[in-house]
């Protein structure tokens, strides 16, 4: 029954795999289940900044421009930031959280009008700020760094185990025998050999 052998089948490789069959803990799942798109440089730059933004400004509304709250949201953004940018673009990742950071800081600085005022408002923001900022880019910087070991580490297996098995493929073969030269008069039938001709 095609039923019964695929279950038997399935349960067999489980077994085989490990000899026991683990449970997953309930954080890995939840961990599977979130999504985890792979950014450029450039992107994951964008969704940073455009987050912070967006975040300043419902702060400057709901929370009256809180600095606590600011600070709060900016740590997770610099984690996900780190998450999710692309292997090739993770050195990339500590360098785009500060900038959202002063992206995110302009709509809260509160400066007068003019642009004088706003800059030396968002300066000042900046240096009230700067402890929440060296915590997101230090997460940003540690994620980066762990997953730049781990892609380096997986890159080097794989290698590994594309060396193992190119070498068992690549083994060597007997050396081709050399065609053997005929004989003149070896492939003329018994009894057929030709007689010396009399001479006249």
């Amino acid at each position: 029954m095609p039923g019964v052998f695929g279950e038997s089948a399935t349960v067999y490789r489980a077994a085989g795999a490990g000899g026991r069959v683990r449970a997953v803990p309930p954080v890995l799942l939840a961990l599977r289940r979130f999504p985890n798109p792979r950014l450029t440089g450039i992107g994951a730059g964008l969704f940073a900044a455009l987050t912070m933004f967006v975040l300043a400004s419902l702060d400057r509304l709901l929370f009256d421009s809180s600095e606590l709250v600011y600070g709060l949201l900016f740590l997770p953004v610099s984690a996900l930031t780190a998450l999710w940018v692309r292997p090739a673009d993770l050195v990339t990742a500590p360098i785009s959280v500060p900038i959202a950071f002063a992206v995110g800081v302009f709509p809260i600085s509160g400066g007068s009008d003019g642009f004088g005022g706003q800059v030396m408002a968002l300066v000042t923001a900046l240096a009230v700020h700067a402890g929440w900022l060296y915590g997101g880019t230090l997460i940003a910087g540690l994620i980066a760094s762990v997953r730049k070991v781990l892609h380096m580490r997986a890159r080097q297996r794989y290698l590994l185990a594309q060396g193992r098995t190119g070498g068992a493929e690549k083994a060597p073969r007997p050396a081709p025998r050399a065609p053997k030269k005929k004989v003149a008069g070896a492939g003329a039938p018994a009894g057929r050999a030709e007689r010396p001709r009399a001479s006249r």
